[in-house]
């Protein structure tokens, strides 16, 4: 019976970071990938975060340019003269039109080359800014378009598609990961070492950090 692996969808952020953490207490470090992508996001230092964290936990690692995509589409993520808004529908200029697909469609194709069905991959329609691309009807849809075009059977696991921020610095604290979560992973949109503490991504995860800690103490 072949060893079951898993390949996880990893920027070096809290929720990625936390999903690595999960894959590697499901499926054993030995037998977990982390696939990132350069898209040309604003926010370099997150690629040097996930690198330095793959490095850490001896995780294979593999990095894929999607630069490309900048040519087609705009947004504030991908644009340092950009300021972070929130347009009338509720949807921040920090959305990047089809990035999920095409990270789960490229993640989809490497894995199968692995011989790998189980993807990981931090969305979550609870604490998900407005991005359509992180709701669960979007991945579930997802999930039986590359089994059908590849001929594969994949499964996408979501394990923060219906917890808040606080209740994923649960899970890392629960996965024995709370500190190094904490420490080590980057989500500040505007790519500031520590947090600007003022864009939205930093917001949520402050607020859900100062509310886990209040219960847990």
């Amino acid at each position: 019976m072949k060893t079951k692996q898993a390949l996880v969808i990893f920027s070096g952020g809290q929720d990625s970071t936390t999903c690595l953490f999960q894959a590697i207490a499901e499926y054993g470090t030995e037998n977990v990938q982390a696939i990132t992508f350069a898209y040309g996001q604003r926010h370099q230092i997150e690629l040097e975060r996930a690198a330095w964290i793959a490095n850490d936990l001896h995780i294979k690692q593999t990095v894929l340019d999607l630069s490309l995509i900048s040519a087609i589409t705009h947004n504030a993520l991908m644009d340092d003269a950009a300021a972070i808004e929130t347009n009338a529908q509720n949807l921040p200029n920090t959305f990047v039109d089809g990035r999920n697909a095409l990270f789960l469609l490229y993640a989809a194709i490497y894995a199968k080359s692995q011989n790998i069905h189980d993807i990981f991959i931090g969305v979550c329609e609870i604490d998900f800014s407005g991005y359509p691309d992180c709701r669960n009807m979007f991945i579930q849809s997802m999930n039986v378009t590359l089994n059908l075009a590849m001929a594969y059977d994949f499964v996408i696991h979501t394990p923060l598609m219906w917890l808040n921020k606080k209740e994923t610095w649960a899970l890392a604290d629960k996965l024995g990961a709370f500190d190094y979560v904490r420490e080590y992973t980057h989500t500040c949109y505007l790519g500031v070492d520590g947090g600007c503490h003022e864009c939205p991504s930093c917001m949520l995860r402050e607020r859900g950090l100062a509310e886990y800690l209040a219960e847990k103490l």
